[in-house]
C-alpha cells in the first residue's frame, strides 16, 4: 500500500544543503506515516475520520519542520510537542478504523508502529530541548 520515501542522501561531498528538520529522522517517519495516511483516507467508509487523519498527518510533519527550524529550545521543544500531540491523535484514529474493521491488521500494524516511533523520537527531542 506505502512506499517509503527516499530522501536524497548527497553526501557531504556534494556540499548540497539540508534544512534542519531533513537532519532528524522523526521528520523522514513523519512523512513516511503521512504517505500511508494518505493512502488510507482515500478508502471509502471512513467518514470524518477522514479528514482528521489527513489533517493531523500533515501536522506532524509541518510542526516537526518549524520546530527544528526554530532558534530556541523552548520554541523548539513546543513545536515538537504539537507534533506529538498530533501524532497520537492519528494513533486514536487508527484505533477507531481498526475497531470499525476499515482497516487491514497489517495495515493498522504498520501505521501505528510508525506513529509509536514518531512518538518515541519526539519525546526524546522534548526532553533534549528541555535540558538546553
Amino acid at each position: 500500500m506505502t512506499q517509503t520515501i527516499p530522501f536524497p542522501d548527497p553526501g557531504p561531498e556534494s556540499g548540497a544543503p539540508f534544512l534542519d528538520c531533513e537532519r532528524l529522522d522523526c521528520f523522514r517517519v513523519a512523512v513516511e506515516f503521512q504517505t500511508l495516511a494518505a493512502d488510507l483516507v482515500s478508502l471509502r467508509g471512513l467518514g470524518a475520520l477522514r479528514e482528521q487523519l489527513d489533517r493531523a498527518s500533515v501536522s506532524i510533519v509541518l510542526n516537526i519542520a518549524e520546530g527544528a527550524g526554530r532558534g530556541t529550545p523552548a520554541d523548539k521543544a513546543h513545536f515538537f510537542a504539537i507534533a506529538r500531540g498530533s501524532a497520537t491523535e492519528c494513533a486514536a484514529v487508527l484505533e477507531l478504523l481498526a475497531a470499525r474493521s476499515l482497516l487491514t491488521p497489517q495495515a493498522h500494524r504498520h501505521g501505528r508502529g510508525l506513529v509509536v516511533r514518531i512518538v518515541q523520537m519526539l519525546t526524546r527531542l522534548i526532553e533534549r530541548q528541555e535540558r538546553d
